[in-house]
């Protein structure tokens, strides 16, 4: 309740539900602090129409623990039984259905694993100056600093003018910051740039990139 960035999109200015899904994969956060946050996918999310307040006539929906009573909703995630669910669900009005996913067989139309299913993601993302952008394109052009790739060569009319531009320390890291663009970025086709952050717990260098790829080919 105290993240104004979603404030716009919040059904009530009090702690309420607000709708319904299912949890898909639960991805760690590799920007986040010590690898403490995750963020999760929602499948088949349905809104509320309104918002279901956390307690009617001073009656909380959830169970609230003796032991958790002072802090009890600092955790984003909790586990609620099936009457809890069906009585927030009631107040809602949306009305009970099932939902079918590949990995609950029994509710499966059909043997064959679904794609295209609607996905949510909610996470943090850290914002990027354009001018940063622009400027480490105008120095270091548009070729690949680790494996020397050049899109316009390749590609062509298609390729021109296509390239990743790679922050040398994580934002995450350094946050709020000014950038020199010739030394604290580079450029790198997607290949590289993925290799670099492959490793979740660490960012290699250029040259460290570039040592792998030489050993790989020698």
């Amino acid at each position: 309740m105290n993240n104004n960035d979603f404030f716009s999109s919040r059904l009530s200015t009090e702690p309420h539900y607000f709708g319904i899904g299912v949890i898909g994969n639960s991805i760690i956060d590799t920007n986040s602090e010590k690898n403490k946050n995750w963020y999760c996918e929602i499948l088949d999310y349905q809104p509320f129409s309104q918002a279901i307040p956390i307690k009617i006539n001073n009656d909380y929906f959830e169970e609230i623990p003796p032991s958790k009573s002072k802090n009890y909703w600092r955790d984003g995630v909790r586990e609620i039984n099936k009457e809890i669910y069906e009585k927030i669900l009631l107040n809602s009005k949306i009305q009970k259905r099932k939902i079918r996913l590949p990995h609950l067989s029994k509710e499966f139309e059909s043997e064959q694993p679904w794609e295209g299913l609607k996905k949510v993601r909610y996470t943090a993302y850290y914002e990027r100056n354009p001018i940063y952008r622009q400027k480490a394109l105008e120095i270091h052009g548009y070729t690949c600093m680790a494996c020397g790739f050049n899109f316009e060569k390749s590609y062509g009319e298609l390729g021109k003018k296509f390239i990743h531009v790679h922050h040398n320390k994580p934002i995450s890291q350094t946050g709020r910051t000014k950038i020199n663009p010739e030394k604290d970025m580079s450029v790198l086709c997607p290949n590289c740039h993925s290799m670099i952050h492959r490793k979740k717990n660490e960012t290699l260098s250029i040259d460290e990139l570039k040592k792998i790829i030489f050993n790989s080919k020698n």
